[in-house]
């Protein structure tokens, strides 16, 4: 059970198909501008949840954790989505040597795995969500930290309760 709360939802996630509903149903309050940054220890769930989201704005393909490629780029019909994972960051520098800061537009949806991995160097998100396992299934916490942030959940709320 998600609370109504417009800077705060959190919930339980039984299992894959529970996690990447999630991911759908905030694709659909989602836009270009975006940043969504995912925490959670390794299986987690953050690929997977990225899965759903990705699916729900109409990606057809496979969606693979960009452990080692670092970003994935998915041009969708309504925007583009770059999916970053820091894990393998040694040193956040690298976020600029990368030239990261350059995907960051009003047109893409940024998601970003590992945040912390790039310290002081990426922007604040406007959007974080906490992925934790418990027993079989996952505990969720997502949290607004703008006021477009803020705005997605609300209209997550708005969402919820006409259906």
């Amino acid at each position: 059970m998600a609370t109504d709360d417009t800077s705060l939802r959190q919930g339980f996630l039984a299992d894959e198909s529970a996690t990447l509903q999630l991911g759908a149903t905030l694709a659909a309050v989602l836009h270009g501008g975006i940043q969504l940054q995912l925490h959670g220890d390794l299986g987690a769930g953050k690929t997977t949840f990225t899965r759903g989201l990705l699916q729900a704005l109409g990606h057809p393909g496979r969606v693979k954790s960009p452990t080692y490629t670092l970003v994935e780029s998915y041009s969708l019909p309504p925007l583009t989505v770059h999916h970053f994972d820091l894990y393998r960051f040694a040193d956040p520098d690298e976020w600029h040597d990368a030239g990261f800061g350059d995907y960051f537009a009003t047109d893409t949806l940024c998601i970003v795995e590992w945040p912390d991995k790039a310290g002081s160097c990426l922007p604040p998100p406007d959007l974080a969500l906490e992925l934790s396992v418990c027993d079989a299934g996952r505990n969720y916490r997502l949290q607004a930290f703008s006021e477009t942030g803020h705005q997605c959940l609300s209209r997550l709320a708005t969402s919820a309760a006409a259906s």
